[in-house]
């Protein structure tokens, strides 16, 4: 599977071959689920479809001096950027913000998980800046570049490094209120970096 193969299918997508796009979909659909189902809820599966459809609509924006992924994951954001305003406008977003922080401590990305110390990341990732969850999960989860980073968060390159060491360090607050309530039992201060990628979060299978 090559950056060649991915814009061949969505090539092929956008002409027409339907098979083209259930195999693409089907090759990031794992991805995508896993971006969007810790931070909206039940929307996810609309929010992956629109995110693949969307790419075939901004195929002639893409750049050759970037990934594929880059593209994806950039379309992405937008798409959870635009979900998260029209959420917003629904109402007082403090409210509003803990109605959605409780549903998703119930929803599918807390459930799949098969260790306390996996829910207590993803809890303490819904408690940081959006665009601090956003950069480390893309950053351990998908195994992204600083600079396709920088792409997909509009930032300069240097300002990824340093809002990855700020977000790391406020997930490790929020880590450090759940062991102190008894939430978290093992500890997760060594060797942390390793810690957070193997914490990667799972799509559920049929």
């Amino acid at each position: 599977m090559g950056e060649d193969d991915d814009l061949g299918l969505l090539d092929r997508w956008r002409a027409g071959e339907v098979a083209a796009g259930k195999q693409l979909f089907e090759r990031y659909f794992d991805r995508l689920f896993r971006f969007f189902c810790n931070k909206v809820g039940p929307d996810v599966d609309d929010l992956v479809q629109e995110t693949l459809l969307e790419c075939v609509r901004s195929r002639d924006n893409f750049r050759a001096d970037s990934s594929f992924r880059t593209f994806l994951f950039a379309i992405a954001r937008h798409r959870l950027l635009k979900h998260r305003e029209r959420f917003a406008r629904a109402g007082s977003p403090d409210e509003l913000e803990e109605q959605r922080l409780a549903a998703l401590d119930a929803g599918p990305a807390t459930l799949l998980c098969e260790h306390a110390e996996q829910r207590a990341l993803l809890r303490a990732l819904r408690r940081i800046p959006l665009e601090l969850q956003v950069l480390l999960e893309l950053y351990y989860w998908e195994d992204l570049t600083s600079a396709e980073l920088a792409v997909i968060l509009e930032i300069p390159h240097g300002t990824v490094r340093s809002r990855l060491r700020r977000g790391k360090q406020e997930v490790r607050e929020v880590l450090a209120t759940l062991r102190d309530s008894g939430e978290l039992l093992q500890t997760t201060d060594d060797d942390f970096d390793r810690w957070l990628r193997s914490m990667r979060a799972r799509a559920p299978r049929a």
